[in-house]
């Protein structure tokens, strides 16, 4: 499973960051991958609001947040940091959050369900330099808002007062441990999911489609990965018009490797689609072979026929 981190801070080292660092470190502790992004290195263009995106569901915008939406969408947990800026979070974090606008077209105008939306995580990390009372209610409200939109149950966090020099969070007496503690609660039910592993030739179509049945339908139970040992460069388009014909979104998915599969933790069940040669050697792993032909090339009713097929035995597997 990944944990993403979201550091909003424009400096790095400082008392967000240490916050943020203590969150991710306990969160690969417990077993998860880890990943951060800084949006203060990155190019990322303020929203024109030219509503390319109500139409199609992806942002017109060619800069560092494309390769953002896939993040946001691996993720089972999403932990954004930031220093508060007049009561908000900073340019940086909200550049970011207004581009995550095309999500909330996609799941909202168009209609589609994103997989991993059953069972995503949301939390914000904050300090802030004076004591008052409403001193993260402005920002507190952006992030509920951000996290809808990608999906995520916004499930609290953690707000420091009076945090305003280098190194007053690692003088905090509970803030480490607080951060450690909300990484068990949130990341430790979510590690203990049982995994399964979908394999395919090049985790284009079928397998990809078992892994958003599954994410979809029981995503708080079962960590759900998919897999290829010839990983295509991009899923297959009608593998993605027949699953959106059913709401399910799979626009921002990508083939990927078994090694990058297992290497966060290895799978309970292995479900080869026909490709049994390639299955790596899992010791205790329970493997079985569904045998499905392979869909591309072939008239896209095949694979809307695959498709079915592929939910009624996805449907029962996580039922046995």
């Amino acid at each position: 499973m990944l944990v993403l981190g979201i550091s909003g801070s424009p400096r790095r080292g400082g008392n967000t960051d240490e916050l943020l660092a203590a969150f991710l470190k306990e969160s690969q502790s417990l077993g998860a991958e880890t990943k951060e992004i800084i949006p203060s290195s990155m190019t990322i263009k303020p929203c024109i609001e030219c509503r390319t995106c109500e139409k199609t569901g992806f942002c017109s915008l060619d800069d560092d947040m494309q390769r953002v939406y896939g993040l946001l969408w691996r993720a089972d947990v999403i932990a954004a940091a930031s220093p508060i800026f007049f009561y908000s979070v900073t340019a940086y974090l909200k550049a970011l959050i207004d581009r995550t606008q095309c999500l909330w077209a996609r799941r909202r105008l168009l209609k589609l369900t994103d997989p991993g939306a059953r069972s995503r995580k949301g939390l914000f990390l904050s300090v802030g330099a004076t004591r008052g009372e409403k001193l993260f209610e402005g920002a507190a409200l952006t992030m509920k808002y951000f996290f809808d939109a990608v999906g995520a149950a916004f499930v609290g966090g953690l707000y420091y007062r009076k945090i305003e020099h280098p190194g007053d969070i690692v003088k905090h007496p509970t803030a480490a441990s607080d951060a450690r503690a909300l990484a068990g609660a949130v990341v430790g039910p979510l590690i203990a999911r049982k995994k399964i592993l979908y394999l395919c030739r090049e985790n284009a179509c079928r397998s990809q489609m078992a892994w958003g049945f599954t994410r979809l339908l029981a995503g708080d139970r079962i960590e759900a990965v998919s897999a290829g040992d010839t990983p295509a460069a991009e899923v297959n388009a009608d593998m993605v018009a027949v699953m959106a014909e059913r709401g399910i979104d799979m626009g921002f998915v990508r083939p990927g490797s078994i090694a990058d599969a297992i290497a966060p933790g290895e799978p309970a069940v292995i479900v080869s689609m026909g490709c049994m040669d390639a299955c790596p050697v899992v010791p205790g792993a329970e493997i079985m072979d569904w045998g499905l032909a392979d869909p591309a090339g072939k008239p896209i009713e095949f694979m809307r026929e695959m498709r079915d097929d592929i939910e009624r035995r996805v449907r029962e597997l996580i039922g046995s």
